[in-house]
């Protein structure tokens, strides 16, 4: 467990948080000191890094490498890791971080299904983009929150959900100073509405924080980063690599027209589990915002954002497509193994949670 009590010493945003293997434990063992003194200890971190890339069978399924990846992402975003702040632009981190890219988007572009692409007029992509995203394969998570999930269920899910919705939809703002004219003010009226627009209690990261709460569980972000499994983490990362890297401004505009053109209906259906056990409009009230708020950003995401990106930038369309495709594939890769963990009696979580007076009252 990385903690300290020690006033003038970083510490761990987590009360819990440990590392997932040498690369890992490396990389949180450099962030204990300064930035500026610490040639051994990068060393050692490259050292490590360089062994976990080549022992690894599936990045995306990796714990140690996505955590070490979080963890160097979670830099930049804070709230993560706390520690000397020039940590973010130390150039041996970044080259690490360049490296667990490089492998990652190889096997994403790999794995994830190529869709044939439309022609890169705003409406054939906006076309395009909600023909992807209309089909459904195999069974669904949000129906079985809807009809079935426990009271413990339902918890596991907020956990999973918190790694990117604590941080709701800071991934995706990467995009605005890489894109121009009409996609840059259509990303920009998207995010007014998902920061609250203006208001600090209407962000949905806020929203969401207060539905973890109704269920007794800690909205700090990162308080369950040991619980979730590599999947989950591979996803946030994916949000991550395709925002903080301009040269895929395309799939990042992509990823958010697939995620606001999926979030609508199956955020019914969430409200509606919740409902189902007992829970009020303090709970509902993130998946109720979701149902009115979506179906309008899937209109802006798929013609003023994504397919005005590709009249304007044509050699993005296929990036467009592919981030598009990315979020559909590897969120339903985290979907399916929560539902896969539960119609199989088993907890979708790494580790368990702690017991709740909620939990125990109901």
């Amino acid at each position: 467990m990385y903690s300290s009590n020690v006033v003038d010493r970083p510490t761990f945003a987590s009360p819990h948080f440990t590392d997932r293997g040498p690369a890992s434990r490396a990389l949180l063992n450099a962030l204990t000191g300064q930035a500026d003194d610490a040639d051994d200890v990068l060393a050692q971190f490259h050292a490590a890094l360089v062994s976990a890339l080549a022992l690894t069978g599936d990045v995306l399924r990796d714990d140690d490498v996505q955590l070490t990846l979080f963890i160097l992402y979670g830099l930049f975003y804070g709230s993560v890791v706390n520690c000397d702040e020039h940590w973010e632009w130390n150039t041996s981190l970044i080259a690490g971080r360049t490296s667990i890219e490089s492998r990652f988007e190889d096997r994403l572009r790999a794995v994830v299904p190529h869709p044939e692409l439309p022609s890169s007029d705003a409406e054939s992509v906006a076309r395009a983009l909600f023909e992807l995203t209309s089909h459904e394969t195999g069974p669904s998570l949000a129906r079985f929150v809807a009809k079935k999930a426990t009271v413990e269920q339902l918890r596991e899910f907020l956990v999973q959900r918190s790694i990117y919705t604590l941080k709701e939809a800071d991934p995706h703002s990467w995009a605005i100073p890489r894109l121009t004219g009409r996609p840059k003010a259509a990303l920009v009226e998207i995010q007014a509405d998902e920061y609250g627009g203006g208001r600090p209690e209407r962000m949905h990261s806020a929203i969401f924080a207060r539905t973890m709460r109704g269920l007794g569980l800690d909205a700090r972000y990162a308080s369950y980063l040991d619980n979730v499994p590599a999947i989950i983490l591979s996803s946030m990362n994916m949000m991550s690599m395709f925002g903080l890297n301009r040269r895929l401004r395309g799939a990042i505009v992509g990823h958010l027209a697939a995620f606001e053109m999926t979030s609508s209906i199956p955020s019914r259906q969430y409200g509606n589990g919740f409902r189902r056990l007992g829970y009020g409009p303090d709970v509902t009230e993130y998946f109720d915002e979701h149902v009115e708020a979506d179906a309008v950003h899937e209109q802006i995401a798929g013609r003023d954002l994504a397919g005005a990106l590709a009249e304007d930038q044509p050699a993005l369309l296929a990036d467009i497509m592919f981030g598009a495709s990315a979020c559909l594939t590897v969120d339903g890769w985290a979907s399916e193994h929560i539902l896969n963990a539960w119609t199989s009696q088993r907890s979708s979580l790494r580790l368990p949670l702690p017991d709740s007076v909620e939990t125990r009252t109901r």
